[in-house]
């Protein structure tokens, strides 16, 4: 039997055509994209890259609408996962403040950990327009920034830390500023003592005293939820990645339900 070649379709050609047409768009939007481009960034370090699975950094900054010429405080940035993205999408038309820990700390961990994120902010190139301010300072000039960020730190802040950082944020906002926030979820009605013991703060907390401090809770997201999450561990939150507390007993139980369940909200400043 002698095989026949068939003719390719019209139509057939013709959605062919328009299905390639419409992966080139759709790459190219993603080249363009500020901030596609700052995750994607090649400087950033390899290990923090491989948690975007679990912390999602574009679904987050899209949800807390930050454009790359605004002028963005990030609070208490520990070793600088964030940073490494926030600092390339602002590069050129934006600000990046760090709120870090006080340099002249007694405490030598806090102290330990500003001095490696100064080593890590003179690095490279991307970070020259990085301003560094202590946690506790004014943060900026009154009505100045356009959005505070922070990421996974109010467990840090329970009591009048967190108080004193919600009212320097509410400050330094221009009126509509955004003040973004992601955090370990605990369940509801769980109390203080447990929350400072787990490192899970519950929704309604954080809420209140965001509200508290005069900002308006726009929005929430599931972003960053992850219900196979328990928030019943051993050593709390850090029993699970990345920190596994407990070292090698039980890990590939604890990898596999992944990061901490975390609620993803949106204040702004009236």
């Amino acid at each position: 039997m002698i095989a026949t070649k068939l003719k390719p379709n019209k139509d057939h050609l013709f959605l062919k055509n328009l299905f390639i047409l419409f992966i080139l768009i759709f790459s190219f939007s993603l080249s363009a994209d500020p901030l596609q481009k700052a995750i994607n960034n090649e400087f950033r370090d390899v290990k923090n890259a491989s948690r975007d699975i679990h912390r999602n950094p574009y679904e987050t900054l899209s949800f807390f609408e930050l454009e790359p010429f605004m002028t963005v405080v990030e609070l208490s940035p520990g070793s600088g996962w964030y940073t490494e993205i926030l600092a390339s999408y602002l590069q050129n038309s934006g600000t990046l403040i760090a709120a870090h820990f006080n340099k002249n700390s007694t405490n030598n961990y806090l102290k330990t950990s500003r001095l490696n994120f100064e080593k890590k902010i003179i690095s490279d190139p991307v970070y020259n327009k990085v301003k560094i301010v202590d946690l506790t300072s004014k943060l900026s000039e009154p009505e100045s920034v356009d959005a505070v960020l922070t990421f996974r730190n109010l467990h840090n802040w329970l009591g009048p830390m967190m108080d004193k950082v919600f009212s320097n944020t509410f400050i330094a906002l221009k009126s509509g500023g955004i003040f973004g926030v992601v955090e370990h979820r605990a369940k509801s009605g769980t109390p203080m003592k447990e929350m400072k013991k787990s490192g899970y703060v519950t929704e309604e907390y954080a809420i209140e005293i965001a509200k508290k401090h005069g900002f308006k809770l726009i929005s929430r997201s599931e972003i960053n939820a992850n219900p196979k999450d328990t928030k019943n561990h051993p050593k709390g939150v850090w029993t699970l990645p990345p920190s596994f507390r407990l070292k090698e007993k039980n890990k590939d139980k604890y990898a596999a339900i992944g990061e901490s369940d975390r609620m993803t909200l949106l204040f702004k400043k009236p």
